[in-house]
């Protein structure tokens, strides 16, 4: 086995391994060494490991064929794998991706046991890599429909190449956490997706045909004490499913736990803001939802309002005060992000046509938490800022995530506190457009973490393949994709068939060739029949599986360059043809007139 932590598991609908959310606290297992020596060892159990995997397979195979009377506890038994250490083969396991043990727990019994084991789960998910998720909401352009889709950046800064099947054309991302999205949809569930395995459960919404209802007025996030899953709802004041003169409000705040069979409600201490959930955003850290709401008390008109999750509490917090603000180039604006697992509040001016842009200096607050007190504390001064603040999370390892324009996803390395940010060393990551719009920005895993354990109070099943794009709205774009399809199929038809019969028209000619007796056009002949030969670029096989749509733009453009490349190599081939022959004609005349003179 090769550890490979990058490795796609989308698409899969493979088994998986036990819900961590209850065993989190490991004690007998210890987590692989990071020492050169660990990892020297770590390379040679791998080997040793795949001999015996090997091994396994041929004496299965050699079983079934010479030992077909035995029992299959006597078979499992005598296999050389059952009699490593159990603790060795977990740590080997614990540095293989989720798409690699959805295999190996076919493979048999012990391996089943092990993979699927709770405290397995729980540590082979805190060794799991990080990826940013770019998710993309459905929307309009020049009036035509485009679906929700997302990115996955991984820890090289690579995007994959593929769509995220258990996201469909109509959902919204409004939450991940350990491996698991939460999506929004527009008919009366929700539903929660394994990212890897594909599994979904799927769950009534607290309130039905609630009258502007919006996938940011939920939440979802991880208890790390009681090792639950949590899901929110900002319930907007409402009678009957309408929405009365403060619509803008919100009184309760609707709670479910994965598992249980019912949501609870919660009453706000007052009536809050809902267009401030909408425009800050919502996170979620060590067991509390964060948010800001308007606060005439305070000096910047915003607090931050908590919620703890265990102890069904609210509190509040105010603002830091030190910053400057002139409003030289607009209102300010605030965000709350998290960064690195703490509550970030994000503070810039705005522009005065656009309230997503950012101008002048972008500073972030972090807030620690302690038991004694609350203190905030400046993390960053970022001067010349990106367009466009992503969230809930914008930063990824060392890096800041960024948005230019309202398409360009790019990177820029935190170098310190303060700092001015150089465009021309900017990392292009992708290009969104014209999908650029309302992008987000979340951390997330793969991961073991099964949802069957949920199942109490909600449906879960594996999505049909691509469910959703069935629908009458999305048939011109599937329409527009299988016509792609048939270009690239008739392409490569074609090609095939300007290879085959150029091949076989040179083959021919070097036949004639020596019948020439003329040297110089000998040599014409057979330099112009060389350019006959139409080489084109190996022809790749098509995936069947869905292309996010920046690599969908990427396909087109291939498509469109190898399209004019077919038709120059084309070109190239017919004119040196029709020179070949035009020369063949010269010879053939010269012949006949040294014929008709000597007769």
């Amino acid at each position: 086995f090769r550890r490979n932590p990058g490795a796609g598991t989308r698409g899969r609908t493979a088994d998986e391994g036990e819900a961590a959310g209850n065993h989190f606290s490991v004690k007998r297992r210890a987590l692989p060494s990071q020492s050169h020596g660990g990892d020297r060892g770590a390379r040679l159990i791998r080997i040793v490991l795949k001999c015996l995997l090997v091994q396994l397979l041929q004496h299965r195979v050699f079983t079934m064929v010479t030992e077909e009377t035995k029992s299959k506890k006597q078979r499992n038994g005598e296999c050389i794998i059952n009699r490593l250490p159990v603790d060795l083969i977990e740590r080997i396991f614990l540095g293989l991706p989720v798409s690699t043990l959805l295999t190996c727990v076919g493979v048999c019994k012990h391996w089943h046991n092990i993979i699927r084991d709770p405290q397995f789960v729980a540590l082979h998910l805190q060794c799991a890599p990080s990826y940013a998720l770019l998710f993309s909401p459905r929307g309009l352009v020049s009036g035509e429909p485009y679906p929700s889709d997302a990115v996955l950046i991984d820890e090289a800064w690579s995007s994959s190449r593929y769509a995220v099947p258990v996201i469909g054309p109509d959902d919204f991302l409004f939450g991940s956490c350990n491996g698991l999205l939460g999506l929004y949809t527009k008919t009366s569930m929700i539903k929660i997706a394994n990212l890897a395995t594909g599994e979904c459960l799927h769950l009534q919404k607290p309130a039905k045909n609630v009258k502007g209802d919006h996938f940011c007025f939920y939440s979802f996030g991880f208890h790390p004490v009681t090792k639950e899953y949590k899901i929110t709802h900002f319930l907007g004041d409402c009678i009957n499913g309408r929405r009365p003169h403060n619509k803008d409000r919100f009184n309760i705040i609707q709670v479910y736990t994965l598992g249980d069979e019912k949501w609870k409600d919660f009453r706000t201490p007052k009536a809050l803001s809902l267009i401030s959930v909408r425009n800050s955003g919502v996170v979620n850290v060590d067991g509390k939802m964060y948010w800001l709401t308007e606060d005439m008390s305070a000096n910047c008109q915003h607090s931050v309002m908590s919620f703890d999750l265990l102890e069904e509490s609210f509190a509040m917090t105010q603002l830091p005060a030190a910053y400057e603000d002139h409003d030289y180039y607009g209102p300010r604006k605030f965000w709350i992000r998290d960064i690195d697992g703490k509550i970030c509040i994000v503070t810039a001016q705005t522009s005065h046509y656009d309230a997503r842009t950012v101008l002048g200096e972008l500073q972030i607050w972090t807030l620690d938490n302690t038991a004694e007190q609350q203190r905030w504390s400046r993390k960053y001064n970022i001067k010349n800022p990106p367009n466009y603040i992503l969230g809930p999370h914008f930063v990824h390892r060392d890096r800041i995530l960024t948005q230019l324009g309202s398409d360009d996803v790019c990177s820029y390395e935190l170098l310190s506190e303060n700092f001015k940010i150089d465009l021309s060393k900017m990392v292009k990551l992708l290009d969104f457009s014209p999908h650029g719009q309302n992008l987000q920005s979340h951390n997330c895993v793969k991961s073991l973490v099964r949802l069957e354990v949920f199942s109490k109070a909600g449906i879960v099943r594996r999505p049909k393949q691509w469910d959703g794009w069935e629908l009458k709205k999305w048939e011109a774009w599937e329409q527009n994709l299988a016509k792609k399809e048939t270009m690239w199929s008739r392409l490569y038809e074609d090609e095939h068939k300007k290879t085959a019969s150029t091949q076989s028209l040179h083959a021919r000619l070097n036949h004639l060739l020596p019948q020439i007796l003329d040297d110089v056009m000998r040599q014409q002949i057979c330099m112009k029949n060389n350019q006959i030969c139409a080489a084109f670029a190996d022809q790749q096989p098509r995936s069947l599986r869905r292309l996010n749509w920046v690599e969908q733009k990427r396909d087109e453009e291939t498509l469109f360059a190898r399209v004019e490349k077919f038709i120059d190599i084309t070109m190239a081939a017919t004119q040196a043809i029709e020179s070949v022959h035009d020369m063949i004609g010269r010879v053939t005349q010269d012949l006949d007139r040294t014929s008709t003179s000597k007769a």
